[in-house]
């Protein structure tokens, strides 16, 4: 599938199928996939939205809070030009977020950590103070933590569970599907990378059965169920499906939470029908989106999931260069975000910062074996 496709546009296509993704399917976020239809057929352009009843009207191509956690990751990255830890993280989200982000483009609880943050609390126990411990938060937002791993995706595994914590507590399973969201990037990224073989990475990877016995003592993988169980039962679920309306409906029997706070937004669901959906659409970035913000409920969170991993796969080219213009327009008009960096200068940046990583392992192993 991608063996023609350079590591530079696999770090370009993740960030664009993120951000478009996201962008897309802003406007019909918490929307069932049966209101989105009878409202608008089918959404396969950007549409202007506004959320909060804040009066604030975005741009269409404007993106969600999951892109303004990701931004953070990225500076962190650039600038360490290297893997990056909680605190890494800590010091950007201090230094770069706007007073005014709360709200308006972050959710309401991130006010909450952003206090606990700037106290001396440990970043690794910030998220403890986050009352929604299942949330989508980490795992909608890390694919720079896969991209700064690109190809090694034991240690994308490992750094999102360090990061993962800034925003929930350590034990929850949101965490773990974080894992599953870095490794998915991470294996991606490799040379002649396939759906089926990222699938392969994520159960190789991503089980957790030992790392819970080590953690609470449990000798049952409970938390091993959580994710590669229910990640194994939804691909045998959808996999007579032939396209994405035949997909959002094989799970609605399993999805349809209601009635508690952040009740669509859970990173398990998310995460499963990203990858479902990745599988459907053969690796197309385009589609991967289109499929995602039509699947309704977190629809923000599955595009940018499902696009991110395509665009990985396959890079940017399958994605309409006026759908990326216009996020990059959006983005310079808006007032809140961290950071106004192009889709392609936050791109480029992961990939000199790769290369900056992958030189001194380079250097590294050469010192060591000439001993």
């Amino acid at each position: 599938m991608s063996q023609n496709i350079r590591l530079k546009d696999k770090f370009y296509g993740c960030i664009a199928g993120v951000h478009v993704g996201a962008a897309m399917g802003a406007p019909v976020k918490g929307l069932s996939h049966q209101e989105i239809e009878a409202k608008y057929g089918i959404v396969d352009r950007l549409l202007p939205y506004e959320r909060y009843k804040n009066g604030w009207a975005r741009a269409a191509g404007t993106t969600e809070d999951g892109v303004e956690r990701q931004k953070l990751m990225i500076t962190a990255i650039i600038e360490k030009q290297d893997r990056v830890n909680a605190e890494d993280i800590r010091s950007i989200w201090v230094r770069d977020i706007k007073s005014e982000a709360a709200g308006t483009i972050a959710e309401p609880f991130e006010t909450t950590l952003l206090s606990v943050a700037r106290s001396a609390v440990p970043a690794r126990d910030i998220g403890k103070y986050c009352d929604y411990a299942g949330l989508s938060t980490a795992s909608s937002a890390c694919q720079p933590i896969g991209l700064i791993n690109a190809g090694d995706v034991r240690n994308a595994v490992a750094d999102a569970f360090e990061i993962g914590q800034l925003y929930q507590t350590s034990k929850s399973y949101a965490v773990r599907w974080a894992g599953v969201s870095a490794a998915a990037i991470a294996s991606a990224a490799k040379p002649g990378a396939t759906v089926d073989s990222v699938i392969g990475d994520i159960f190789r990877y991503c089980d957790y059965s030992d790392l819970t016995h080590k953690i609470d003592g449990s000798k049952y993988g409970y938390l091993r169920d959580n994710v590669i169980q229910e990640l194994d039962s939804g691909l045998k679920r959808t996999a007579h499906c032939t396209d994405f309306h035949e997909l959002k409906v094989a799970f609605d029997s399993i999805y349809y939470g209601c009635g508690v706070p952040y009740c669509n937004s859970f990173a398990n669901e998310a995460m499963t029908k990203a990858i479902c959906i990745l599988r459907l659409v053969k690796g197309n970035v385009y589609d991967a989106i289109l499929a995602g913000v039509n699947m309704g409920r977190d629809t923000d969170s599955v595009a940018a999931v499902a696009g991110g991993l395509a665009g990985t796969l396959q890079g940017a080219a399958a994605l309409p260069a006026e759908l990326i213009k216009q996020v990059d327009q959006a983005t310079a008009l808006n007032p809140f975000t961290n950071n106004q960096r192009t889709i392609k200068e936050q791109a480029d940046g992961l990939y000199q910062a790769f290369h900056a990583r992958l030189q001194r392992i380079n250097t590294f192993t050469e010192t060591m074996l000439a001993i």
